[in-house]
This record gives structure tokens, sequence and C-alpha cells, in this order.
């Protein structure tokens, strides 16, 4: 796992020092080499620092240049099937006189030989790379089918930047990024800049499964073009016929075994995270049963009664038999974190499990360099909350008149403004959930929509109407808005999933592994989003990921193979930190100077009256305020950090 950077301009005012700045900014992401190459004639430069995992020799050493010397490459990722790849080249009649056995020399043989499109059909991986033709004057950049790797680019003062993270673009001398107010408006509804935002005008994320060809010193950028087309995937996935279960939990049982050991495959020690959920523990048990040695496991714990799934990991880790870490990880551990959040991602991003996420990841790098992470389940195999109950309530609610709906809603949003969370002990069973008054929020909100679109748009936003709270924003369409893009499939639920994995997946869930892992420089690896298991995955009846009231229910038969069905068979928890109660009590100082009403009103990004007024609601304990008011301080928290914004 790496850090890449890039730029290109005037040949006269190429420098090697700015390269390398900029390349030290990305030392966390690899620690273990540096290195830079300047084409000084077309005035480009390229910069990679190394978490050496396969091949620790320096004929891994990175940018590496063709044994021609006509490319240039920079890399981050993991290629899985990068062995196999180099007897498909040797068959084919290529001669290749390898240095080393790292995927890095793999790659590039292969984008010679093949070239770049039929290189990216062959690839099982993670990556995003930077090609350089010598001969064409032409760079190309790539990213992975799923976006597990991220890759930021633009065009910016008359320099063509790109890199892993924003901090090393913002490093070069003529940066001077101006934030992009409608990108904040954005951030305000999803609590993630969504892809192909940033939070910086001008600078982009470039989209999973696609590439853009950058040419006439950095002036000439190509629309992104799709190399692997997910909405087909689903759309023609979704015509498929019904099969055998037994067959289906046979294939997808090879098949994660196979995308597991693929990824067990390091010169470094290795382990995995385990929650103790479903996702993690299929992985780990995956994991274990292809290892001659317990395998190294890791879990956080939080002393609050309804967050912690450490004592779940730890039962499912004495069954596996695996060599397991865990860590209670008080308040104050957590809090400590916090100040290091604008740092870590480089733009707003509020999903506050980013702290357990890092706590977890600094825990298992101090014993290995590699884990493997569960991610990815629940959006394959219908396993959030929404992929179950969404589409029977709006089945419900759709054959309202609108009117009646409006009215309903408004009557659940009295209804939830009373202290329900308190009164949750004297509810009926079925409404004595966690969050009970979130979750009422959300079904109100969602119950006034006018199409089945706009009821998953609302469901997954956080604030309802962010073009009305930042000053000067203009909320873009997104791929939620615009139902010409969406595949053809057989119900809301694979909707839901499809959007699932096109917004959500990478731009909160993957950037979240990302930032916090490459902080302590841990490479994680995600068994589950190879994409044979995604291709699969659509494949798959809906019935046969959603039946007798649950998700996921043909990973949990694959599960139940290795692990007793009444060990995993309790209700889904959240990865999460009490933010509501540190809001009001040890966080309350630092939250009050971030939301100042002059502040805000000098700083001129947010309408502070509505603010304001969420604030002494949930600070009086009135009412439960606490992820609208996150969005607003990871803002805050990051234009402080940068305060030349």
């Amino acid at each position: 796992m790496c850090g890449v950077v890039g730029f290109w301009q005037k040949a006269e005012r190429l420098e090697t020092a700015i390269i390398g700045q900029m390349t030290i900014c990305l030392e966390h992401r690899g620690p273990d080499d540096a290195g830079v190459w300047l084409d000084e004639e077309a005035g480009l430069a390229l910069g990679h620092r190394r978490l050496s995992i396969l091949d620790l020799s320096p004929a891994g050493h990175q940018p590496m240049l063709s044994p021609c010397g006509r490319f240039a490459l920079v890399y981050n990722g993991e290629i899985y099937n990068h062995l196999d790849l180099r007897v498909d080249l040797e068959a084919e009649g290529g001669h290749f006189n390898w240095r080393g056995h790292s995927d890095t020399e793999t790659l590039l043989a292969a984008l010679r030989h093949w070239g770049l499109e039929k290189t990216l059909g062959r690839l099982n991986g993670m990556f995003v790379f930077g090609l350089w033709d010598r001969q064409e004057r032409s760079l190309f950049l790539v990213r992975d089918r799923m976006g597990i790797k991220p890759l930021y680019y633009g065009q910016h003062n008359g320099v063509f930047l790109f890199g892993s993270e924003l901090k090393a673009l913002t490093a070069h001398p003529e940066w001077r990024g101006e934030v992009d107010r409608d990108a904040l408006a954005l951030y305000m509804r999803h609590n993630c800049v969504p892809t192909p935002w940033s939070i910086y005008k001008g600078i982009f994320k470039l989209p999973p499964a696609h590439f853009v060809v950058v040419r006439d010193n950095g002036h000439d950028v190509s629309f992104p073009q799709c190399y692997w087309d997910l909405a087909r995937i689903a759309e023609q996935g979704s015509k498929q016929a019904h099969e055998n279960a037994d067959e289906l939990i046979a294939e997808l049982d090879e098949l994660l075994k196979d995308a597991v050991k693929k990824r067990m495959v390091a010169d470094v020690p290795l382990g995995t995270f385990l929650s103790g959920g479903l996702d993690s523990t299929t992985v780990t048990a995956l994991m274990q049963t292809q290892s001659d040695k317990p395998v190294r496991t890791f879990s956080i714990g939080v002393y609050t009664e309804n967050t912690d799934e450490a004592r779940h990991a730890k039962a499912v880790a004495k069954y596996l038999g695996t060599d397991h870490t865990e860590l209670y990880v008080t308040p104050e551990e957590a809090m400590e974190v916090i100040p290091r959040l604008p740092v870590m991602w480089d733009e707003p991003f509020s999903d506050s499990s980013q702290i357990p996420t890092f706590l977890v990841s600094k825990l298992a790098r101090q014993h290995v360099t590699v884990s493997l992470s569960g991610d990815g389940g629940d959006e394959l195999f219908a396993g959030y909350n929404r992929h179950i109950v969404g589409p029977e309530v709006w089945e419900k609610a759709r054959r309202l008149p609108l009117l009646l709906r409006r009215m309903l809603c408004l009557g659940i949003g009295l209804l939830a403004r009373h202290d329900l969370e308190a009164m949750r002990r004297y509810l009926p069973q079925r409404m004595a959930v966690p969050n009970l008054v979130d979750r009422l929020e959300k079904l109100a909100g969602a119950l006034k929509a006018r199409n089945r679109q706009v009821f998953y748009k609302d469901l997954v936003s956080h604030w309802k109407d962010p073009g009305t709270l930042v000053l000067g924003g203009v909320e873009p369409d997104t791929l939620l808005d615009r139902l010409e893009d969406m595949p053809q499939l057989a119900c809301l639920r694979e909707e839901m999933m499809y959007l699932d994995q096109m917004t959500y997946l990478p731009d909160d869930i993957l950037t979240k592994v990302d930032r916090a892992s490459m902080a302590v420089s841990l490479e994680a690896r995600v068994p589950l989003l190879d994409h044979r298991v995604v291709e699969f995955a659509w494949s798959v009846p809906t019935e046969y990921k959603y039946r007798e009231g649950k998700g996921k229910w043909l990973l949990r038969q694959v599960l139940y193979k290795y692990v007793p069905q009444e060990i995993m068979d309790r209700p889904k928890q959240g990865f999460g930190v009490p933010i509501e109660h540190w809001l009001r009590g040890p966080l309350r100082e630092w939250a009050e100077e971030l939301l100042r009403e002059n502040r805000l009103r000098e700083e001129g990004f947010f309408d502070a009256t509505p603010i304001r007024k969420m604030w002494l609601e949930h600070v009086s304990g009135k009412r439960r305020q606490q992820y609208h008011l996150w969005d607003v301080l990871m803002f805050q928290a990051w234009l402080e950090e940068n305060t030349d914004q």
C-alpha cells in the first residue's frame, strides 16, 4: 500500500524539490521508501511513498520505469492475481527479465504488453495508478472497480495535479484552494463529499471503475471513461432466473474462500479486523480455515451498552481459535482522536465511526502490517435496516394519497419531539428500539416522498435541504436525482443496494477505512469486494438475500458452515461512539467554540440561525441533534485546520 502524487506544468518551472515536498505529505501511507521521477522535457513530475508488502527489496521501488524507457508508473494498491498474470504474459511469448516479484513490476509489464483497457479487464485487486507514456505524452489515471483506493485530480492555477490525498496537492506552491460551496451543500446531506466532487473548486475524485487521459501539459483532460459498468452488471444480474439455493451457497462459499486466500498473500505479518458482526466473522472464519496457524484478530470495545461488540468478537475468536487482541478504550482515549480527524481526512467527513475505525487500525498496526476487513457485505447482500424495512414501508405508504402522507409526516414529527428515548421501556416491544427518535424522524421525512427514488434519498440524507443552510451553495444533482441513469432493476430493495454500492460504499465506508488505516501505515484489504463476488451477488435473486425478515440470508448460510448459528444470531449493532453525550459533556466547550454565532457569521459558510437553534436544543436535552451537529462540527474543525480558506 502506498501513496501517489504528481503534477504537470511548464517544463521551465519544473523543480525536484516541489515533488519531493508533495511526496513527504504522504509519508504515513508509505513509510518504508520514497521516490520521485521527472520528465524534464515534458514538465511532468511523479512521486511515490511505499509501504512494502510484496517484494520488500529495492526491486519494488517506484516510480518504476519500463525496460524500454517509454513508460513510468506510480501505483497504490495490490494486484492479487499478479503471479497468474505473469504466467499469462509469458505464455503469450513475451520475454520478461523479471527483476523481482512485486505486483508493480507485473502491472507495468501488463500495461506495456496488453495496453490499458485489456489489462484493466484482467486485474483482480484494489488500486489507483498514474501511467505516463513518454512517447505519446499522455498521462493515464485509473481507479479500481469499487473505489477502494482514492484518487484526486484537477487543473489548478495553471498546473495539473493528482494524488492519493488532498494534502499532497495543497503542498504545491501554486495551490490556492477555494472551498466549493456546492460541494459543501452535498456534504451536509451525505456526511461526506460525494464523488466526483471534492471540497475544493476544480479538484475532483476519479469515480470507481474509471480512467482519464491527460494531454497537452495537463490542459486537456478527458471525461472519465468507464471500464467496468456496475449498472450493466446489476441490470443483467437482476434478470437472471432463480437458482438452487444449495448450489448458490456452495458457489458463494468457494468464491469467498478464494477471495480471502488471494488477500492472505503478503511478505509481512497480517491479521483481520473482528467486530463480531456477520461480515467480519465470515472473513475471519474463511481466513482461519485456510491458515496453518491462529489468525491475528483485533477488536475495539467501548464502555457503552448499545455500541459494544467486543464481547461478541471475543466469543467468535474463542470458537475459531484465533490469536485475539482486544482493547477497551475510555471516552477520553476516543476523544483524543478528534483533533486529528481533519488532518487524516483532508476534507470534511462526519461518519463518527471514523473514531473506532482509527482506533482498531492503530491497535492492529502494533502487531501486523496488513489487516483484512469485512466491509461490503451489507451493500451486496441487503444488510442495512433500510434494505429490510424501507421497501415494506414504501409499499404501504405509496398507496396513500400524498396529502394524507404529509399529514402523517407532521404527526410523526410532533411525536418524535417528545422524550421517547426516556419512555422506551414503556413502549410495545416492537417500538423499544435504539435511537427511536432518529428513526421516527427519518420515517416522517420519507413518507412525503413523491416516488421511491426520493424516498431512498430522504432515508440516506442528514440535512434535508442543505442548499438553504450553506450560504451561496447550490446542491448539484447526483446519481440519486438522475433517474434516467438508473438501471432497470426488479424492486426497490435492489435499487437501494445499487445506489449504496455506487455512493455510500465508496464515498463513506471505503473512505473511512482507507484514511483510518493509512493514517497508521496499515494496509486494509476487502475480500467481500472482490469484483467476482460483486458480480456473483448481482446474479443472485433478491429472495436469497432478504428472507424470513432478515437480510444477508445467503451470506449467513455460508457463515453457518464455520460458526454456529446461535453465536451469530443477534440484532445488528453499529460501530459507533456516544457523540450525543459527549457533546453535552466533555466536548461541549470545544463544540461551543466552533459553533459560536459570531464565528459562523464571520466565516460566512452557514446560516447561523438554524445551527444555533439546533445546538441549544441539543445541549438542553430538548432534542437529540448530534448527527446534524457533527456534520457542522467536522466542517468547522476542517476549516480551522485550513485557515487560509
